[in-house]
């Protein structure tokens, strides 16, 4: 065997055309960026080159993306020795597996103008930072978009994981497609595909993903179109022995004020749909109290519609129970992992009640007499208090969750129905005293109800900001600006989880009501 010295291959030619052309990669779990890595390894070896890939991995489900960095040059004879990460300002290459990640490359230096080509695709998918937002805290893709523009020396951008899914694939084959689409790398496209064939999994999907990306990346067919978001309750089975009813509650609906049906018949279907057709009367009674204390535009109306929606539905075990054993979910679970017709899916949903939570799953009665017991509560924190693994691919657990879902008759029955029907009838009849002198500030108190979601810790938080948040209304009632200060608070309140902006925006309140 000939051996040859090892030399530094130059990021520039050198004497003898040594060129290294560097190559970086940021994807999350499930995307396929090993998979992806190795192909460009395969193809760049098969074009005669040297190669090496090092990877980083990052942490949970987007908190942290693997980075996988690939550097290769053409064999010139020598042995080159490579770098086993990135730096700033020397990458050629950047592929980025969802949209935020690109930001997040340009923001590192890794994207350079008049050198870096930046692949990335444009969907979205929700970081832990964005989740953890009291409120809307996505971040803008638009402000991404932009910056891609004006960092890296070429953009393909568009909607890789679109093209993955009607190609039956994942989306480290339509990146594989636009990388080749690009003309990034000196390699024939007949040689990439060689590539995914010889890999001899899901070859012929990955070869459909592959060539709609590099058409789109060569801009021979036009990038798939943006999607517009489905309806939750697309149709509401009505069974034949209470059509009559849920006919009643249509022309009910049919005599709302006409800015406010298309909302509120979205609310009616959702309420319904939560727990029974009288829970829908009983929307409608909140939607027509306030209309009868509006006129147009009927704000009033449209805010209480939406939100008395949302508090009526709120999450209990019983609704996640429900949810977690709907057919339309498991459908969904095997869309999202890409399950095939001979694949078996194993699916385990987490559970950890508190007491709080069980106690008030109990009749309202037992319930308040267990919560008043330091013996029940030690029990239930010495034996009971811990998490659970249920699978719900498995006829026992199914069937477990199905029957806490089929108590759904009895919510009203209920501890936590009680609570939370006296802690909605407060807060709705407080707006609709405030409408009869100030219906713009009634409308900016239904929207309060933002701060309430979930359950659990998340529901406490949600009910201790809403407090804090309605505690200023003494102060702002009567003032011109009442409704601007209130809409302040809340979006002071939904900026962090922590409540500093909270705590900045009622003490100004507190200055001026002084």
């Amino acid at each position: 065997m000939t051996m040859h010295a090892p030399v530094i291959a130059r990021r520039s030619p050198g004497p003898q055309g040594e060129k290294i052309i560097t190559l970086a990669a940021l994807a999350v779990g499930g995307q396929g960026g090993g998979v992806l890595t190795n192909w460009i390894i395969d193809v760049a070896e098969a074009n005669g080159y040297h190669a090496q890939s090092t990877s980083v991995a990052g942490v949970a489900q987007r908190t942290g993306a693997t980075v996988y960095y690939v550097e290769m040059c053409k064999d010139t004879g020598r042995t080159p020795v490579f770098a086993l990460s990135p730096s700033e300002g020397d990458v050629d290459i950047m592929i980025a597996a969802e949209l935020m990640e690109a930001g997040r490359a340009v923001m590192r230096g890794f994207v350079t103008p008049g050198r870096t080509t930046l692949i990335a695709s444009t969907h979205r998918i929700a970081a832990v930072s964005e989740k953890v937002v009291p409120g809307d805290g996505r971040a803008d893709g638009r402000a991404v978009i932009e910056a891609m523009g004006l960092a890296a020396d070429q953009v393909i951008a568009f909607d890789m994981e679109t093209l993955a899914t009607r190609a039956g694939s994942v989306i480290s084959a339509s990146l594989f497609g636009a990388l080749a689409g690009s003309g990034a790398l000196p390699f024939p496209r007949d040689s990439y595909e060689t590539v995914i064939a010889r890999s001899g999994k899901g070859v012929e999907a990955s070869l459909r993903a592959f060539g709609l990306a590099y058409d789109c990346a060569k801009g021979t067919a036009p990038v798939p179109a943006a999607e517009g978001v489905k309806a939750r309750i697309r149709t509401l089975n009505v069974p034949m022995g209470l059509r009559n009813d849920w006919q009643a509650l249509e022309v009910r609906l049919d005599r709302l004020p006409a800015q406010a049906q298309e909302i509120a018949a979205l609310g009616l279907k959702k309420v319904v749909d939560y727990q029974d057709i009288a829970y829908g009367a009983q929307y409608l009674d909140m939607i027509e109290r306030a209309a009868r204390l509006d006129a147009a535009p009927f704000a009033l109306t449209q805010a209480a519609a939406k939100y008395a929606a949302n508090a009526l539905c709120y999450d209990d075990i019983l609704r996640v129970a429900d949810l977690k054993t709907r057919a339309s979910r498991q459908q969904r679970v095997r869309d999202e992992v890409r399950v095939k017709d001979d694949q078996v899916l194993r699916l385990t949903e987490y559970f950890h009640p508190r007491f709080e939570e069980f106690t008030t799953t109990l009749p309202a009665w037992f319930g308040a007499w267990l919560q008043g017991s330091s013996r029940a509560e030690a029990f239930y924190a010495r034996h009971l208090d811990k998490g659970r693994r249920i699978r719900t691919d498995s006829l026992a657990g199914f069937g477990l969750l199905w029957v806490v879902s089929a108590l759904r008759p009895w919510r009203r029955s209920l501890l936590r129905h009680r609570s939370e029907m006296a802690h909605v009838a407060q807060w709705f009849d407080s707006a609709m005293d405030i409408a009869a002198t100030d219906r713009t500030l009634a409308a900016e108190v239904l929207a309060n109800r933002r701060l309430i979601k979930g359950y659990s810790d998340t529901h406490a938080r949600g009910l201790s900001k809403f407090d804090r948040v309605m505690s200023a209304l003494p102060m702002l009632r009567g003032r011109p600006d009442a409704a601007d200060w209130m809409r302040r608070i809340r979006t002071a309140a939904l900026a962090d989880e922590k409540g500093l902006a909270l705590d900045g925006a009622l003490k100004t309140v507190r200055s001026f009501a002084a």
